[in-house]
C-alpha cells in the first residue's frame, strides 16, 4: 500500500500562510499543457488515449505524455494523470500497464475513479493516488475508506458547501482538492447514468453526451420565467472566495476544462495565479473579465454558499457567445525560469559548471576536460559568459553568472557549449523509477446463491406476493414504516446530516430493519454503528472483481453491480454480486430541485412531490422528491428481463435485483407474476434490456 502522510500537514501550512494552495489546471493537449505552464499552474492534469473521463479531448499519446511531463517538470510543475473512468474486469491488465507507463514516465500522481483499479495500483506501484470526484466523496468518513484503498487526496464533490469542505479538512488526514472554476454537472458527482442509459454514451467512461444541457418540460408545460433548461447549471467560479479557501486549508484548487482551448487554459490559469499569489478575492471587474473568457450566463457559487436555487441555472446563448471576448492566440511558451551559473576554469583541473534554478534551488554539475595552456590568444571571461548564456530553446534564462578563470588558458568554444548542454541536461533529467511489484489480482469469494432483492420507493405499494418472492425488500430510510426487512440509505449524506440519519437508522432497527442498502463509501460507518448488515447499491459503481473484493473486505454481504455492464461483462464478475433485472434506473440525483425550475413549488404538495420530466421528443421520466428535498430522475423505461431468464442463467446472474418506482400494487404484482412465469412484456410497454 502507498504510504499516507498523517496528519494533514498541507492544510496546516496553507492555513498558517506558509504555503499557498496548489493551482491545478487542465490540459487536453500538449498545446494546452504549455498554456497551463505559461499561465503559472503549479500542477496540470492530463489524460491518455484511454481510461480518462474526457475521452473526446485530443488527449496525449504515450510519447506526448513523456514529453509533456518532462516539459512541465523543467518548469517545476507537477503532472497528474487522469485515469478516472470505471474499469471493466477484462480491462484491468491494460489499466495497470497504463498506470505503470505513467509512473515510469514521471507522473506525479494518478487520479482514479474506480476503487478496484485503485486497489490494484496501490499494491504494485509507489505513486500518489488521488480519489476522483466521481467517487462521490462527501466527508471525512469517505476519506477513512479511501485511505484503505491507497489514496492520499480526495477531490471533493462539487456539491459540498464551504462548511462541508471545512469539516472534511478538520477531520480528515488526507488532502482536499476543490473544483473552483469551470463547468458544473447538475447530478451529484459520480452518480449520473443519464447519458449512458438514455443515449448509450457513458459519462462514467468519458463519453458524456450532456443531456443536462437540453430543454425539458414538466408534464408538457414549459418552464416558468422562460426557464426550460432545468438541468443546465452555470459555470462555477469561486475566485471571490480565495481568502476563505486558503483559510480553510484546501490543498489544491482545481480548474475544469480539458475540452477547452489553450487560450482558455492560459487566460483562466493566469487570472487565478495573479489572485492566488496575493491571496485575495477577485473584484467585480476581474469576475467580469473571467466571464468574458467563457461562461453560461454568468457564474454560480451556489453549492459553495449553500444557496441552491434557480439562480444557479444557465445556458450558453447566442447573446452570451457575442459577449465572449476574442482570446489572443496562444503563441507558445514564453515563460522562463531564472538560472544561476558558476563556472570554474583552473589550470590542471577539469573545467566545471554548476547550474542552479532560482525557483526551487535544484542544482546540477557538469565536468569537462582539463584546459590547455594557450599558445596564442587565451580565453577570457567575456567569451565564457557569452557561450554559457546561450539558453535559447530551454526553459531557462540566465540570471547570475560567476566565472573563476586562471590566466593563460585555452578552451574551445565547442567545449564550453558542450559543458552548458551537459549541465542543463543533468538539471532536467528525470529520476529513474523502480519499485513496481508483482501482485495477484484481487478476487471476491465464490459465494453466489439464488437470491432476489427489491427496492420499493413507495412502501404503501408493496403487494403481498412481494414478501414471498423477495428475500430482502428495501424502502427509503426516511419513509420506513416497519413493513420490510431493509432500508435504502439516501444517495447523498453530508456530514451535518449524519446525526439525523443515525437517529433514523436506530428507529428503523428497532422497528425490524436488519439490512441496509448503501450506495456511498462514506455511509458505511453509519450502518455499522446501527448494527445492520451492509449491502452495496449500484451507486458504488462496481464494474470489476477487484471492486467487489474490496467491498467484501469492508464487510459488505453483497453488491449490486453497475447497470452499465453488459451480460458478458456481468458474467466476468464473481462473488455475491447482483444484477438489476427489473425497474426504472435512477439517472440522476440532484441537489437542485428539478420541479422548482419548471413549475410552481405548490405542485410539490402532490403525492411524494412527484413530477414527470418531458424531453424534446416527448419522452417522460418520473422525478421523485427525496431526502432533504433532493430530486431523483428515473429512466422513462424499466429494465425488463422476465422472458430472458435463460440468458441470465447463462451469464450466472442468479442474484437478481428489482426496482419499483411508479408502479402501484397491482402493477407490481403483475411484474412479479411475469418473472415467475418468464412472460414477455406486453406490446404497449416500452422496456430496456441488458445487452
Amino acid at each position: 500500500m502507498n504510504k499516507i502522510k498523517l496528519p494533514n500537514a498541507v492544510a496546516e501550512d496553507v492555513r498558517a500562510g506558509r504555503r499557498l494552495p496548489e493551482l491545478l489546471s487542465p490540459a487536453g493537449s500538449i498545446e494546452s499543457l504549455m498554456a497551463a505552464i505559461e499561465g503559472g499552474a503549479d500542477a496540470i492534469y492530463i489524460g491518455g488515449v484511454s481510461f480518462n473521463a474526457r475521452i473526446n479531448a485530443k488527449n496525449f499519446t504515450r510519447e506526448e505524455m513523456r514529453r509533456g511531463i518532462s516539459l512541465a517538470h523543467s518548469y517545476g510543475t507537477k503532472v497528474y494523470i487522469a485515469t478516472n473512468t470505471l474499469v471493466y474486469d477484462r480491462e484491468l491488465d491494460d489499466f495497470l500497464r497504463a498506470a505503470e507507463d505513467a509512473y515510469r514516465d514521471g507522473a506525479d500522481a494518478l487520479i482514479i475513479a474506480d476503487v478496484g483499479a485503485a486497489r490494484e495500483v496501490s499494491k504494485r506501484i509507489p505513486i500518489e493516488l488521488h480519489a476522483s470526484t466521481q467517487m462521490s466523496g462527501h466527508g471525512a468518513s469517505s476519506a477513512d475508506v479511501l485511505i484503505g484503498a491507497g489514496f492520499s487526496r480526495m477531490v471533493c464533490a462539487r456539491e459540498m458547501s464551504k462548511e462541508d469542505i471545512s469539516a472534511f479538512i478538520e477531520r480528515s488526514p488526507i488532502e482536499a482538492e476543490v473544483f473552483v472554476h469551470g463547468a458544473l454537472c447538475v447530478c451529484h458527482s459520480g452518480q449520473c447514468l443519464f447519458s449512458s442509459l438514455v443515449g448509450g454514451r457513458s459519462g462514467n467512461r468519458g463519453e458524456c453526451a450532456q443531456p443536462c444541457r437540453l430543454p425539458y418540460e414538466n408534464n408538457g408545460k414549459s418552464g416558468k420565467c422562460g426557464k426550460s433548461y432545468p438541468l443546465s447549471l452555470k459555470d462555477l467560479c469561486l475566485a471571490e472566495h480565495i481568502p476563505v479557501l486558503c483559510d480553510m486549508g484546501v490543498a489544491s484548487l482545481k480548474i475544469e476544462g480539458r475540452m477547452k482551448s489553450p487560450e482558455y487554459v492560459r487566460d483562466v490559469t493566469s487570472a487565478w495565479r495573479k489572485l492566488l499569489d496575493c491571496r485575495r478575492a477577485a473584484n467585480k471587474e476581474e469576475m467580469r473579465e473571467l466571464a468574458e473568457v467563457f461562461s453560461r450566463d454568468g457564474f454560480t457559487d451556489g453549492y459553495f454558499k449553500k444557496k441552491i436555487n434557480n439562480g444557479m441555472l444557465g445556458v450558453r446563448t447566442d447573446e452570451q457567445k457575442l459577449r465572449t471576448r476574442e482570446l489572443a492566440p496562444f503563441a507558445g511558451l514564453t515563460r522562463k525560469v531564472g538560472l544561476d551559473m558558476s563556472a570554474c576554469i583552473r589550470a590542471g583541473e577539469p573545467v566545471s559548471l554548476i547550474v542552479t534554478r532560482s525557483d526551487n534551488g535544484k542544482s546540477a554539475t557538469a565536468i569537462g576536460d582539463v584546459p590547455q595552456a594557450a599558445k596564442t590568444a587565451p580565453i577570457d571571461e567575456s567569451t565564457v559568459h557569452k557561450s554559457l548564456s546561450k539558453l535559447g530553446d530551454t526553459p531557462y534564462v540566465l540570471r547570475n553568472i560567476t566565472v573563476t578563470l586562471d590566466a593563460g588558458l585555452m578552451l574551445p568554444i565547442s567545449a564550453l557549449n558542450a559543458l552548458r548542454r551537459s549541465a542543463i541536461a543533468a538539471l532536467d533529467e528525470q529520476e529513474g523509477r523502480e519499485g513496481i511489484k508483482e501482485a495477484q489480482m484481487s478476487q471476491p469469494s465464490e459465494r453466489r446463491i439464488r437470491t432476489r432483492t427489491a427496492v420499493f420507493y413507495d412502501p404503501s405499494e408493496i403487494p403481498e406476493s412481494a414478501y414471498e418472492f423477495f428475500d430482502i425488500i428495501y424502502t427509503p430510510l426516511e419513509k420506513y414504516t416497519g413493513n420490510t426487512n431493509g432500508v435504502l440509505i439516501p444517495a447523498v449524506i453530508f456530514d451535518y446530516q449524519k446525526d439525523n440519519i443515525a437517529s433514523l437508522l436506530q428507529k428503523a432497527k428497532q422497528m425490524g430493519a436488519e439490512h441496509a442498502l448503501v450506495g456511498n463509501i462514506g455511509h458505511i460507518s453509519l450502518v455499522r454503528e446501527a448494527g445492520m448488515k451492509l449491502h452495496g447499491d449500484f451507486r458504488l459503481n462496481a464494474t470489476n472483481n477487484s471492486s467487489v473484493a474490496f467491498y467484501e473486505n469492508l464487510g459488505f454481504e453483497d453488491v449490486i453491480l453497475s447497470p452499465e455492464l453488459t451480460l458478458p461483462q456481468l458474467r466476468d464478475i464473481g462473488g455475491r454480486s447482483f444484477a438489476t433485472v427489473y425497474g426504472r434506473m435512477p439517472l440522476m440525483v440532484t441537489e437542485k430541485c428539478v420541479n422548482s425550475a419548471l413549475s410552481d413549488c405548490k405542485t410539490c404538495k402532490q403525492k411524494e412531490g412527484r413530477m414527470w420530466l418531458v424531453d424534446r421528443k416527448g419522452v417522460s421520466s418520473p422525478v421523485f422528491k427525496t431526502f432533504e428535498h433532493r430530486s431523483i430522475i428515473f429512466n422513462s423505461a424499466p429494465y425488463y428481463m422476465a422472458d430472458k431468464q435463460s440468458e441470465l442463467e447463462r451469464a450466472n446472474i442468479t442474484m437478481q435485483h428489482f426496482i419499483f418506482t411508479v408502479e402501484n400494487k397491482t402493477e407490481a404484482e403483475s411484474v412479479i407474476s411475469s418473472y415467475k412465469k418468464h412472460q414477455k412484456p406486453s406490446d404497449n410497454l416500452k422496456i430496456k434490456r441488458i445487452k
